[in-house]
């Protein structure tokens, strides 16, 4: 369900608008063939989970310690069986043809204030986190990248992302702004 939207219906019941969000915002219960579609998008993304997440040939195995601040992630496949944190700045760098997996068994956060920032001509749809936790990411934080996850994403006030959020079960957004990515 969409909630806390002031939201608008479209004449024949497929979508709906708010003048809080860019775009058409979709939900199960919208006129056929939203529905259908739907279904067809969360089968997409449990494929897209289960590639990412049943990947390999692993890079980099509990890098940091789960703890990402102050690093810069170079391309790679990265494996956590932890949860991973980000208190502080850090930088994924690396070419436009570069990728980057995240592979985590825990939870997700960002501190407030905190920003995942791109190098080098890294593009935020080459860079997939799949979590199987909660995604947290705090006030005012920035990230980059696919959010693939088991669980719930939850964006505090100011947040915002570059990337999409795709999630099996709640996404919550207060004031966030998501830009899909190019």
């Amino acid at each position: 369900a969409l909630t806390g939207f002031a939201l608008k219906l479209n004449s024949d019941n497929v979508y709906t608008e708010s003048d809080q969000v860019v775009g058409k915002l979709y939900a199960a219960d919208n006129a056929s063939p939203t529905p259908v579609k739907m279904t067809a998008a969360i089968g997409d993304m449990e494929i897209a989970y289960s590639d990412a997440a049943g990947r390999l040939d692993v890079d980099f195995t509990e890098y940091g310690s789960g703890e990402l601040g102050g690093k810069t992630l170079v391309p790679g496949l990265y494996k956590f069986a932890t949860d991973v944190a980000i208190f502080t700045d850090c930088t994924i760098s690396g070419s436009a043809t570069d990728t980057w997996i995240f592979q985590i068994a825990g939870k997700l956060s960002t501190a407030a204030n905190v920003r995942v920032t791109l190098a080098g001509g890294a593009l935020a749809k080459n860079i997939v986190w799949v979590v199987a936790g909660a995604s947290t990411f705090g006030a005012g934080s920035h990230f980059e990248g696919i959010i693939l996850g088991a669980t719930s994403a939850d964006f505090i006030t100011g947040s915002s992302i570059n990337g999409r959020v795709l999630v099996q079960t709640a996404v919550t957004l207060q004031s966030t702004t998501v830009t899909s990515p190019a």
